[in-house]
């Protein structure tokens, strides 16, 4: 299910009414939407085939300020255009919005028309097709972590984010009768996003005051990360149709646990589970022991992917559920990565270090970059790790800040070698920024600890 409505659809639905408005939409480094609002009819006769965008959307940050040090473009460049190609594969109905289609695009050099390598969604499909020249493919699937607040973004904005109150005040993990005090926003978030062509399985409680999560259903992992990004962008929308706010910042409270967004990842050859052997170790093949030695060899290179913020790492803490240390466990919730389906035809890992705040195409470009240097190499998988994995200090530790993790992408020969340096340097770049900016910043907490007493 990747789109939903062909083209040809869409101008019977543009004649009789049905729709008006198009969104073409690009990703953005954030994993968020930038595009524009075509009339249908003008999409149909010329956007269809391209429009243009600033190329300052693929460096800038969270406020869409423009940082200097960036290669690909600047002010000294001029902060020229790039070219949107919609993919046609992505045109889908948006059902919680009035006679609106969405497609996503591809970012274009503006005057060559070559892929922008920088892109997220370009990063991710590349990842993807080395893994074909291998023969191997690979299915996905995100979970999706959030807070309900009461009231709107606006009113929320206006009072400084000082007085959130979540929209459900108890824990609510799997409690069917607690989450049905947001069924208004969460069974219309379901319903619409089936209607747009997502393959939602579910939503349910989680294990924090006014914490949800959003689960998908797998798929191939440039689908996956389309669906997670409209999955989350719809989220927003929805919430604030009706007064509500969500927020997918992972830590929102020192007191509160974090939302994360955790990603599995299993490989396919010829249709059959290529991760599976029935006679092996927990029924894992010799292939899947070696893409997962590689994700776990290198999850300090990538950490930056999956945690992209300040404010990411502030959810690495123990007995929280998000874990700190980089090993795999059978179906063990204190590890990084948590074998699944053991023995079974949907045998798979999954990664526990991502937080609710990352790009999904940054993310599993990065995982599926990881584990084809395993292969490659023949890394050898370790022993499963048993018990509480946040009490060893005899394994590697997840990057704790967002200086360290920037300086461990930085240095990832890995990394530069699937993407290339250019693209590194670029990220590089971003996580900079992201950290400069939060050292000029004077917090809340430095104000009320040092204001009358330092």
């Amino acid at each position: 299910m990747a789109g939903n409505l062909t083209f040809e659809q869409l101008k019977e639905m543009a004649a009789t009414g049905e729709i008006d408005t198009v969104l073409a939409a690009m990703v953005d480094m954030q994993g968020r939407l930038m595009g524009k609002r075509f009339h249908v009819s003008n999409f149909i006769d010329h956007a269809v085939d391209e429009t243009h965008c600033c190329n300052y959307l693929l460096a800038t940050d969270l406020v869409m300020s423009t940082p200097e040090g960036y290669a690909a473009t600047s002010w000294r460049k001029g902060y020229g255009d790039y070219t949107l190609k919609p993919d046609l594969d992505t045109l889908r109905r948006v059902p919680w919005l009035e006679k609106t289609a969405l497609v996503l695009g591809d970012v274009l050099d503006h005057h060559g028309h070559a892929p922008v390598p920088h892109a997220p969604r370009e990063m991710l499909k590349r990842q993807v097709e080395r893994l074909s020249e291998m023969g191997f493919d690979a299915a996905m699937a995100t979970e999706l972590e959030f807070f309900l607040f009461e009231g709107d973004y606006r009113t929320l904005q206006k009072d400084g984010y000082r007085s959130l109150v979540p929209f459900n005040g108890h824990n609510e993990d799997y409690c069917l009768f607690q989450t049905t005090k947001e069924e208004s926003i969460l069974r219309p978030l379901r319903n619409h996003l089936v209607g747009a062509g997502i393959p939602v399985e579910n939503t349910k409680g989680e294990a924090e005051v006014g914490q949800q999560e959003l689960n998908i259903r797998y798929g191939d992992p440039v689908a996956c990360a389309d669906h997670h990004t409209i999955a989350k962008h719809a989220t927003k929308e929805i919430a604030w149709m009706n007064g509500a706010a969500a927020t997918f910042l992972p830590k929102w409270a020192p007191d509160k646990v974090g939302s994360s967004s955790h990603v599995h990842l299993s490989l396919w050859k010829d249709g059959a589970p290529a991760f599976l052997d029935k006679d092996g170790a927990h029924g894992m093949s010799d292939t899947m022991r070696a893409f997962c030695a590689g994700m776990i060899a290198f999850a300090r290179d990538y950490t930056f992917f999956l945690a992209p913020y300040v404010n990411s790492y502030k959810r690495f803490a123990p007995g929280t559920f998000a874990p700190t240390r980089t090993v795999w466990s059978v179906d063990n919730r204190t590890a990084a990565f948590r074998l699944c389906g053991e023995g079974t035809k949907g045998i798979r890992m999954e990664c526990r270090i991502g937080g609710s705040d990352m790009n999904p195409y940054l993310a599993q470009a990065a995982l599926i970059a990881a584990g084809i240097k395993g292969i490659e190499d023949e890394l050898t998988l370790d022993p499963a790790y048993e018990g509480d994995a946040y009490e060893t200090d005899d394994v590697t530790e997840i990057p704790r800040t967002l200086r360290e993790a920037t300086e461990t992408l930085r240095g990832s020969d890995m990394l530069r070698a699937a993407f290339g340096d250019e693209v590194v340097d670029h990220y590089v770049r971003c996580a900079e920024w992201e950290q400069e900016e939060f050292d000029r910043a004077v917090t809340d907490w430095e104000l009320a600890r040092g204001f009358e007493r330092a």
